[in-house]
């Protein structure tokens, strides 16, 4: 299926939608069946809310970005010493969600660049 219109809440044929489901709708997707030459309405929608910490949540396996200030020469090492990478462009140091718990860094991570993943931005 081929995915070719998302509309957002208020835009022009999204009416019909809202009145149904009201401050739940987050979007609209218009897919087309080539082969079975089907149109498909599909809603996306918020179905539970909860308290969160604004903190990323990581794998121990999955790497996460961290912030280290220039000024911090030990903490540098040690991160550099767990396997840490720099990057020069961004200014964070890469290293394992393991390894920062272990230097007990989680505080410093920084939340991931939003990666354009279907959502209806």
């Amino acid at each position: 299926m081929e995915t070719r219109v998302t509309l957002r809440p208020g835009k022009r044929g999204t009416r019909k939608w809202l009145n149904k489901y009201g401050d739940r709708l987050v979007c609209i997707r218009y897919r087309y069946d080539t082969n079975a030459r089907r149109r498909f309405t599909t809603v996306e929608l918020v179905v539970d809310e909860s308290p969160w910490d604004g903190r990323p949540k990581a794998s121990r396996n999955r790497l996460v970005d961290i912030k280290v200030r220039y000024d911090e020469t030990e903490l540098r090492e040690r991160v550099k010493g767990m396997g840490g990478t720099w990057d020069p462009q961004r200014r964070v140091w890469t290293v394992g969600f393991a390894k920062v718990q272990a230097l007990g860094l989680e505080d410093r991570i920084i939340a991931p660049r939003q990666r354009e993943s279907g959502l209806c931005l």
